[in-house]
């Protein structure tokens, strides 16, 4: 999916990818953060949620915004695809600042949102100026091409990930989530051999990449931010009929950013807030 047109004179509105961990998030910057871009106590905030048992988690993220003096929250329960067609879901996606995308399974996600008139909406409003931030397996579907599964491992092999299409709100972007608590350094590369064009980003929990309509990425939260480029990659060997097996990959640049950096993912360069 391709992200929709900003309008003539317009503002697109933040992506904001979170690498999960809710627990600690309700006590972090990064709600805070969202919430006063989304207007601080004018704001409407809506929370996505998909998966039937999640109720509670949706709850307490409602809880934690309400507790930031958010004006009005409106959790919203897409369990079917017929969900995302119903004219009242897609009045609150009309009158919203930001949603809150929650993590459940990234496929179980593209499944029930992909290609909807949900999808679409979210697409058409982030164009018109509204955020949108996405936990755990919902940062990942940010992008337009994500990480659907894989394994764990440092060493990239052919069959540690599996690619999917994803929301499509911003491109040539892979997200993965838990990075450094999971161990996803390989399933990243491997993602990235495969999409040579595009920029990986590996999100610890508690912690978030705040990207502007200038493509400027900020780090919000206690953990560490890994940004992979391989816009100057040399060399990659993939064997067919040796899936299981190291992968070469030569020429990667490699960056580990923190609370208060920042990234130009147009010019691809690392920088410190001044």
């Amino acid at each position: 999916m391709s992200r929709a047109k900003a309008p003539t004179g317009g503002t697109r509105g933040f992506i904001v990818p979170i690498g999960g961990d809710g627990r600690r998030i309700r006590k972090a910057a990064i709600l805070r953060r969202f919430a006063q871009l989304c207007g601080g106590s004018r704001a409407h905030i809506g929370i996505i949620s998909t998966v039937s048992d999640s109720h509670d988690a949706g709850s307490r993220y409602e809880r934690a915004f309400r507790d930031l003096r958010v004006d009005r929250v409106s959790l919203l329960k897409f369990e079917t695809r017929a969900d995302c067609e119903l004219e009242r879901n897609l009045n609150v996606l009309d009158s919203a600042d930001g949603i809150f995308l929650m993590g459940s399974d990234p496929v179980h996600l593209s499944e029930t949102l992909g290609s909807t008139s949900v999808a679409q909406k979210i697409r058409s409003r982030n164009a018109q100026g509204m955020h949108v931030a996405g936990t755990s397996a919902g940062a990942a579907f940010l992008s337009e091409q994500m990480i659907a599964g894989g394994q764990s491992g440092t060493t990239p092999r052919a069959d540690i990930v599996q690619l999917a299409p994803g929301l499509g709100l911003i491109g040539q972007l892979v997200i993965d989530q838990h990075f450094r608590h999971q161990d996803r350094l390989g399933r990243l590369l491997m993602a990235l051999t495969y999409n040579p064009l595009a920029i990986g980003i590996g999100l610890d929990e508690d912690t978030a990449a705040f990207i502007g309509p200038d493509h400027r990425l900020e780090v919000v939260g206690s953990g560490g931010i890994t940004i992979v480029d391989p816009s100057q990659l040399q060399h990659s060997a993939i064997h067919p009929g040796r899936r299981h097996a190291p992968v070469s990959v030569i020429g990667l640049h490699l960056d580990i950013l923190v609370e208060g950096n920042l990234y130009d993912l147009t010019a691809h360069t690392a920088s410190i807030k001044r």
